[in-house]
């Protein structure tokens, strides 16, 4: 691909980019892609856009590759096919790149392990690390004023190691993808024995001190049954614990009809109907993404339970219809103190590690925007006001863009924080960066015709 990635030189006296993007990881990186895309086409007038990254290599939710863990998406859902078949950076160019076409093909397979989908995600992101800076956290959005008009903004960053000297960079437009935070459980934190899913694989393998000989895991969904699973298969000598408030794990819907709530279509559907309607559709459809698990590994893990107990040997226990109601933290371990939603019993199940599988949730961005939030519309719940092209609806006076990665499910609906629809809408937000550019520029124009006298 080399030559296709150039997102746009800064030229002449103007020094505000067309987008920065905060955050670079799937979202973002699908949007840098796409504007690479359209100044391959048109390299007369490209976009410039550059990212800004606080971890210091990208990354995607390193945590959780599991060895043998497969996506849960169709590799054709990859960061471009969706949009553009033809675009270098689909999955497919990087499989005949890797020289593993053929191989792929004959796993008859959709669904790529997640550890290779990284790499793919890697082989992309390579292709801009000049436009990334990595290592570095948006810490302030400065508006810039003129005649009455926030026509840019500034973002000031900080290195997130090393000196902190700060680094401003002007712009037009935003595009925030700073991804999600993990939800935990009230009045739980996370402690060197108590961990998210997300910090899994760098916590569990320096365990090596474990007296309990025990992991207790909180959750019902993917992660949770994934994380049952690799500490079952990673620690023979432990019992895994897994605790949820349902009788069993729920298989995920993933039925032909029903992914058609992922379809890009979906989303004019869902942004266009009625509040109550939208609230249903999410109701509705819940089974497809949230507190679901794959059927194959239900299927494993249930079968694991049964040949356990065959054995007379049980180290994998299902605490089902109970509740964790707080954890204890200790020097070398966690106690986890659980609730019987059937009997109210409780109890303490001392644990080398309480692993929360709890889920994640979106980032408010407007303690980042700060004073640049009280220009930002909300609705009557007090959510951000979206327009369809993924853009903070906001006052008259506001001529920056300020563009949604994710946290837009109550306008966008289900797909908000998936990769199902990450091709289409980074080339949604590149075609409205485009015809902003183009109204601005009309706009221009007949303001300099009217102060000529020409109109």
């Amino acid at each position: 691909m080399s030559g296709s990635r150039e997102i746009g030189a800064r030229t002449g006296s103007d020094s505000a980019d067309d987008l920065v993007g905060i955050g670079f990881g799937p979202s973002n990186l699908a949007l840098a892609i796409a504007i690479a895309d359209h100044n391959r086409r048109d390299p007369d007038r490209p976009l410039r856009a550059g990212f800004l990254e606080q971890q210091a290599a990208f990354g995607w939710h390193r945590g959780m590759l599991l060895e043998g863990a497969t996506m849960q998406v169709s590799f054709l859902k990859d960061l471009v096919t969706m949009r553009d078949p033809s675009s270098p950076f689909s999955f497919l160019v990087y499989l005949q790149q890797r020289g593993r076409l053929a191989d792929f093909i004959n796993q008859k397979s959709f669904f790529p392990t997640r550890i290779e989908f990284h790499d793919y995600f890697e082989w992309c992101a390579a292709e801009f690390a000049a436009e990334v800076a990595y290592g570095r956290r948006a810490t302030e959005i400065r508006p810039v004023v003129a005649d009455g008009r926030i026509e840019a903004v500034d973002v000031v960053s900080r290195a997130t190691e090393g000196p902190a000297a700060e680094q401003v960079r002007r712009t037009r437009n935003l595009a925030v993808g700073t991804g999600l935070t993990p939800r935990l459980p009230e009045g739980v934190e996370l402690g060197e024995r108590v961990w998210h899913t997300r910090d899994l694989l760098f916590k569990a393998p320096a365990l090596m001190e474990r007296r309990n000989r025990r992991f207790t895991v909180v959750g019902a969904g993917q992660s949770a049954a994934e994380a049952v699973e690799y500490l079952h298969r990673t620690f023979p000598d432990a019992e895994v614990c897994a605790v949820f408030s349902r009788y069993g794990y729920s298989p995920a819907d993933d039925s032909p009809f029903a992914n058609r709530i992922f379809d890009p279509s979906a989303v004019d559907h869902f942004f266009d109907a009625p509040e109550p309607v939208k609230r249903d559709l999410l109701d509705y459809h819940g089974n497809t993404n949230y507190s679901v698990v794959d059927g194959d590994l239900i299927e494993q893990l249930y079968r694991t339970v049964y040949q356990e107990k065959v054995q007379g040997h049980e180290r994998l226990r299902i605490l089902n219809t109970t509740r964790l109601t707080g954890v204890q933290h200790g020097p070398d371990g966690a106690r986890a103190m659980i609730r019987s939603l059937t009997t109210g019993e409780e109890f303490a199940l001392d644990s080398d590690a309480v692993v929360l599988a709890t889920g994640y949730r979106p980032v408010d961005p407007r303690p980042l925007l700060g004073e640049f939030a009280r220009h930002c519309l909300t609705d009557g719940q007090g959510r951000l006001r979206v327009d369809r092209d993924h853009r903070i609806l906001t006052a008259d006076h506001v001529d920056v863009g300020i563009y949604l990665q994710g946290g837009t499910e109550h306008t966008h609906g289900i797909t908000s924080s998936l990769l199902s629809t990450l091709a289409v809408r980074s080339g949604e937000i590149c075609d409205s960066l485009l015809l902003r550019r183009t109204a601005a520029e009309l706009r221009g124009d007949l303001g300099a015709q009217v102060g000529a006298g020409a109109v």
